[in-house]
């Protein structure tokens, strides 16, 4: 007999979160134009996904060994990979020209060189000479000894010509190299005709003059396939302990960016030979697992900035974010903290409350100190002014800024210069650890002597992603809390493990999982006792083994287990015996979810919490991160309130079907609840 499987395999789950990414760009209740950005969100994701872990499996393939958690054969591993992301490619160029058809209905036409009008040949013609040839560099691959090195994340068109120097040489072929400026849009709006709108890719821009690029060859015919690679993007930290640690991350953010290729993806009509030759240049092989034929055109996460050429109803109606009344009554930030802890739901509610209170805090004369976390934050960010205005004013700013955020990590070591010669105290997180936690301390002076405001979130500081990520922000000035966070900051200023027991803040990865385990064992044991016991979890992924059985377990007990898990979910629900308890969904829609929230039954006492923290080995043993409890019940009927109607979203929300699928749960018998659009009403009349 068969065993069953009690993991889905993380890369596996992955794939599956982003094709149901994917399947918004097919839906047609979503507008248009934000049915593009879904291609291009999808786009960007898989690059992300073969940058960090495909490039992970291969070094487990490197090593000969299984992967952790399912006990998977790497290999095994890579080439499912390679046949899912082969099969969602082809959705993908259906998806795109069902889209392309669309939009002709729309009077809006993505044409290429080849359907240019005399008038539109003319724009393309100028718009290249004095905007795409002054920043490009073509490369005669024959006439360098060395093939030139390959950005990440870059476009390039392999060009080939056929040249015939004079009548008594016979014909040959010579090919060349062109990178797509990134500096240059990649959609170009022509001039409107008649009410009707056209857009250009850059790509096709330049391959409408390849004989003007080449015109020094007299090409006969030149044609251009686009091409990219994608490089592993693990940081390689060396251990020379003479290297301060920002020296070490510079150093290897170089090395990153000539990474291993891990993906090569070319458009599926170049010829043959073409292919032969760039991926022999590369040391790749045609029968690599990374070697994936796609259309015409790659690195569509650009479709997330496609030119705004749409009637309103082709983009998602305006929801502008609320203010929340709990600081409105009051003239001052801290006296409206004061009086109540506050939850703030992003973007449903306006983030320009947490820039109000740095401001007030950078101006408040009786404000002593202010310090925080900051993992990712904005290009022009607003939070880091505040920052910068309350050291000038003469405040102590201590800022834990953490380069090691992937992706994030120049934007980061730019605002720690920043930072520094404005005389704020900046810490690059904590020895051996990656700091996630998201919190801010603002100490104040106060007739009853100093008293402390925190903030406790489960997102980043930044002001641009608080518009489109879903997350909880808790301002508070209880005592028991914020003595707790003064400490979490001790622990970065003296950079020492702690020696003080927390009682309310949970710190990962000193106590996390066994606080965890004691509370399933809680619910646990109460369920064998035949009182009421349930389990509410809502985190990005969950993949952590030991909790994933700890959850079967409880399960098995008889405790209700629901989860709101928007990404990879390696637990298999619905399975008898095992986890036939455990109801997981994710939504996909307009807003990212990503706030994190725990509830645990507690003999109806229920404890809640809110964390940055998944439920991934990662976050709970080698990252300092931040769960908080709720104290306050108006706070915690909010959060019910939130989880109810997430959990009765029958638009959506998709179910997780013990074999791996995902499914929208129609109940007919029920009124459509698209929860995003459900909250956005409950904050809009939220007293």
């Amino acid at each position: 007999m068969a065993v069953k499987p009690q993991f889905i395999n993380r890369e596996i789950s992955w794939l599956a979160f982003n094709e149901r990414v994917l399947n918004e760009a097919s839906d047609p209740s979503v507008p248009l134009l934000e049915r593009l950005k879904f291609l291009g969100i999808f786009s960007n994701n898989r690059d992300e996904f073969f940058r960090v872990r495909v490039a992970s499996v291969k070094r487990w393939a490197a090593l000969n060994e299984n992967i952790e958690l399912t006990d998977d054969d790497p290999k095994e591993v890579l080439a499912h990979i390679q046949r899912v992301t082969i099969r969602q490619q082809k959705q993908y160029e259906n998806i795109y020209q069902d889209l392309i058809k669309d939009l002709q209905k729309e009077n809006i036409f993505i044409i290429n060189e080849q359907q240019l009008s005399e008038a539109q040949m003319k724009f393309v013609e100028d718009y290249f000479e004095k905007r795409v040839d002054p920043v490009i560099s073509p490369i005669m691959l024959d006439q360098v000894k060395k093939f030139p090195h390959l950005r990440d994340k870059a476009i390039y068109l392999s060009a080939v010509m056929t040249v015939k120097p004079d009548k008594k040489k016979k014909e040959f072929l010579q090919y060349a190299l062109i990178e797509i400026p990134l500096s240059l849009p990649r959609f170009v709006s022509l001039p409107d005709d008649h009410g009707k709108k056209y857009i250009i890719i850059l790509d096709d821009i330049v391959r409408h003059n390849l004989k003007s690029i080449f015109s020094v060859f007299k090409p006969i015919k030149a044609e251009a396939y686009t091409f990219k690679i994608t490089r592993d993007a693990e940081l390689d930290l060396d251990n020379d302990i003479s290297k301060s640690f920002l020296e070490k991350m510079k150093k290897s953010l170089k090395a990153r960016k000539r990474g291993a290729p891990v993906r090569f993806v070319f458009d599926a009509s170049m010829p043959k030979e073409m292919q032969r030759y760039l991926t022999k240049k590369m040391n790749l092989t045609s029968d690599e697992d990374a070697f994936i034929p796609g259309g015409r055109y790659h690195n569509f996460r650009d479709l997330m900035s496609f030119p705004k050429v749409g009637h309103k109803n082709a983009y998602y109606e305006p929801l502008p974010a609320q203010r929340n009344i709990n600081f409105d009554k009051f003239d001052s930030n801290f006296d409206a903290i004061t009086k109540q802890d506050i939850l703030m739901h992003y973007p449903y509610q306006t983030f320009n409350h947490l820039i109000e209170f740095l401001k007030e805090a950078a101006l408040d004369p009786n404000v002593k100190t202010i310090r925080i976390c900051l993992y990712r934050v904005a290009k022009q960010s607003k939070v880091i002014n505040a920052l910068i205005n309350a050291s000038r004013n003469g405040k102590k700013v201590i800022v834990v800024l953490e380069l090691q955020a992937r992706f994030d990590e120049e934007n980061n070591i730019h605002w720690s210069n920043v930072l520094e010669d404005e005389g704020v105290k900046v810490f690059f997180g904590f020895p051996g650890l990656k700091v996630h936690g998201k919190i801010c301390l603002v100490s104040r002076r106060e007739p009853a002597g100093t008293k402390y405001y925190s903030y406790v979130a489960t997102g980043n500081f930044h002001e641009g992603t608080a518009g489109l990520y879903g997350d909880f922000g808790l301002f508070t000035a209880n005592p028991d809390i914020t003595s707790e966070v003064h400490k979490v900051f001790d622990l970065f200023e003296n950079a020492i493990w702690p020696n003080y027991r927390f009682k309310h803040l949970v710190l990962s990865p000193f106590y996390l999982r066994n606080r965890l385990v004691r509370l399933i064992n809680k619910e646990i044991n109460n369920a064998k006792a035949g009182k009421d016991a349930y389990i509410i979890l809502k985190i990005n992924s969950l993949v952590d083994k030991a909790l994933i059985l700890k959850l079967y377990q409880a399960s098995s007990a008889g405790v209700k287990v629901k989860l709101v898990i928007r990404g990879i979910c390696s637990l298999i629900p619905g399975v008898k015996g095992m986890s036939e308890n455990i109801e997981v969904i994710s939504i996909i829609d307009r807003f990212l979810e990503h706030a994190r929230c725990f509830v645990f039954c507690n003999e109806n006492d229920p404890l809640y919490f809110i964390s940055s923290a998944d439920w991934m080995g990662r976050n709970i043993d080698r990252r300092i991160e931040v769960t908080c409890p709720i104290y306050d019940n108006a706070i915690k009927k909010e959060i019910d309130d939130v989880l109810d109607i997430q959990f009765s979203d029958n638009v959506k929300a998709r179910k997780l079907l013990p074999n791996g699928e995902y499914k929208v749960d129609r109940n007919h018998d029920m009124n459509d609840i698209r929860s995003q659009y459900a909250l956005y009403e409950y904050y809009k009349t939220k007293e």
